[in-house]
């Protein structure tokens, strides 16, 4: 009898690859529009094209069902900063952004965001993984009171 090869049962956090991209894209545009009611979603359709030709200057990682190849959840980097972390409505509470977080902790020392106020789902997620809230500011573009959080490695 043959041993399977247990990679292939785990689910993979990897980096973002060229054809990633659309289904990067439509994870993104869904989850912002999930996350942020209170936004138009015209803005997030706005903002569409401008973030594409971001991802490839962006350190992406994403979370890749072992089983279907499925991008579930990814996370963007820009140096220390989150940029966000998306995961697919019916993957969220799994633990994907939670393993995603992680793995950027491993790769810095201190890591800095913006979120948004109103997305008290994520301001308590990010505080329970040890993220601070260091100051508050006003989107310029959206008119929304966001947070910038802070976590630091030790």
């Amino acid at each position: 009898m043959a041993v399977m090869d247990d990679r292939k049962k785990r689910p993979e956090i990897r980096a973002f690859r060229q054809e990633d991209a659309a289904s990067v894209m439509e994870l993104w545009l869904k989850s912002n529009l999930e996350a942020h009611d209170f936004i138009s979603g015209q803005y997030w359709r706005e903002q569409f094209d401008f973030v594409k030709a971001a991802l490839p200057q962006a350190e992406v990682f994403v979370w890749e069902a072992a089983d279907s190849g499925e991008i579930l959840g990814f996370l963007g980097l820009s140096g220390d900063y989150i940029a966000g972390i998306f995961v697919e409505s019916r993957a969220r509470s799994c633990g994907i952004g939670k393993r995603l977080l992680e793995y950027a902790k491993e790769h810095r020392e201190r890591l800095n965001l913006h979120v948004y106020q109103k997305n008290e789902r994520a301001v308590r997620f990010y505080q329970r993984e040890g993220f601070r809230i260091s100051s508050g500011c006003l989107d310029e573009d959206t008119r929304e009171p966001e947070y910038e959080m802070v976590w630091r490695q030790g």
